[in-house]
């Protein structure tokens, strides 16, 4: 796979306040705490894993089995139950309590009323930014930590959550910029953008725009568009009314429909150039929008927080698809390393209450003796080392607002088959990297291809 390394760009970064959102369970007064079940796959170690620390941790989750981006629950509950087993096997024991999310605000609210009630020290998620927005207050007001595997909106974590809130994804100030350098950079001068009507999508919009435009583009069409819309047609019949070089879907499942009617009118991907974000980066779309037709997904390119950074720990991918057959890694990464931090802050801490893990939860990602693995991490904190976590998802090397320092992006296409390949990987945040200017496009050269099914 070849791999490029820039520096944050900076010259597109703009201040962007957004409040976030989170995911619920369907039924949270029926989910009742469980213990996690045995491990299904381990994290290769060079120490033997501490005995029993007598600490016992009450984890919830809060992603999404249904809704607009239930496609996304399968890879993170699946990852979170590897962190789990893996925190359990070096000495923790973790009462885990399951939530959907249901990408719904109210259905948020009400798992997240439910895990408050059960005394649950920490969740993992939510999936969406604005899911996040839903219950931030709530969450972090109750002194509860949360950590997003995927919330990539700018701006959250800033202010307001009393530093209970982290996430593992990267931000979107660096996605956007990314998005339209590869756009510009596939010799696209005219863009059309379906921007869903919410934080995630108009967060991408306002980082996107300058970014596209400073490298000599023109923007033709960026409304927002009601994800609950019956029908996209006029959306669809002002976007191409220009048209455009290319379109930039910033959508979750909606997405799949306005492909489908781009095809029908002739600008689909066989017509126009067409690119996504990880609202839609799922190993097999075109199967989602076609099962008939696969094929139709051809093309199509995008950007996404990488499902297998090569800058992760070399353990993960493998342990994944033995623990998930032939799931799609997307955001696996980032949910195992957020259950991953909030056992390993607490065994820092020598303490489970929300407060001590809060207080670690930056700490153990830098400046310390560095570990890949949760029984490497454990261990030298049993001997009273300070660790540095260099996670699944990548060396995190956490800020002080609690999000990764370091982030890797896939630049991936869709074969003949609709099945993702990435052609490539971008890292920004790496102090050995060689500077970029902010206007270089994106090589679109692919590199080995690494399928992420």
């Amino acid at each position: 796979m070849k791999q490029k390394r820039w520096m944050r760009l900076l010259a597109v970064v703009m201040t962007f306040v957004v409040v976030a959102a989170a995911c619920g369970s369907d039924d949270p007064e029926e989910a009742t705490p469980t213990t996690a079940a045995p491990a299904t796959t381990a994290a290769p170690a060079d120490t033997a894993a501490p005995a029993d620390s007598g600490l016992t941790l009450e984890l919830g989750t809060l992603l999404p089995a249904t809704g607009a981006l239930g496609w996304l629950g399968e890879p993170m509950f699946a990852a979170v139950n590897m962190a789990i087993a893996d925190l359990e096997a070096g000495g923790l024991t973790i009462n885990y309590t399951e939530g959907d999310s249901g990408t719904d605000p109210d259905v948020a609210n009400a798992t997240v009323d439910g895990h408050i009630a059960n005394g649950v020290q920490a969740i993992v998620g939510a999936a969406a930014s604005g899911i996040t927005g839903s219950v931030i207050d709530k969450v972090t007001g109750a002194g509860v930590v949360q950590c997003s595997p995927s919330n990539t909106a700018a701006g959250l974590g800033v202010e307001g959550d009393d530093g209970y809130y982290f996430r593992t994804a990267p931000s979107d100030d660096l996605q956007a910029p990314t998005l339209a350098n590869l756009v510009a950079g596939d010799g696209h001068s005219t863009v059309s953008l379906f921007v869903r009507a919410d934080t995630w999508g108009e967060g991408l919009r306002s980082f996107f725009t300058p970014a596209f435009e400073a490298a000599g583009g023109t923007i033709l069409y960026s409304d927002s568009y009601a994800p609950e819309a019956e029908s996209y047609d006029d959306v669809i019949a002002d976007a191409i009314a220009g048209d455009p070089d290319a379109i930039v879907l910033m959508s979750f499942e909606e997405g799949l429909q306005i492909i489908q009617d781009l095809v029908g009118v002739g600008y689909g991907p066989g017509d126009v150039a067409v690119y996504i974000t990880d609202g839609m980066a799922t190993g097999a779309l075109g199967e989602a929008i076609d099962a008939n037709n696969p094929g139709i997904a051809e093309g199509i390119k995008g950007t996404a927080p990488s499902a297998a950074p090569e800058s992760g720990a070399a353990w993960f991918p493998a342990a994944f698809e033995a623990a998930a057959p032939g799931v799609s890694a997307i955001f696996a990464s980032q949910a195992y390393d957020c259950a991953a931090l909030i056992g390993l802050a607490a065994a820092s801490a020598g303490a489970t209450d929300a407060a001590s893990i809060q207080a670690e939860m930056v700490n153990v990602t830098k400046d310390g003796t560095k570990c890949s693995t949760v029984a490497d991490c454990l261990a030298l904190i049993a001997d009273g080392t300070d660790i540095d976590y260099d996670g699944a998802s990548g060396p995190l090397e956490f800020l002080d607002a609690g999000e990764p320092g370091v982030a890797s992006y896939d630049i991936y296409t869709y074969d003949a088959n609709g099945e993702q390949v990435v052609l490539e990987q971008i890292v920004f945040g790496d102090d050995a990297a060689p500077e970029a200017p902010a206007e270089e496009p994106v090589s679109d050269t692919p590199g080995e291809g690494v399928d992420v099914k």
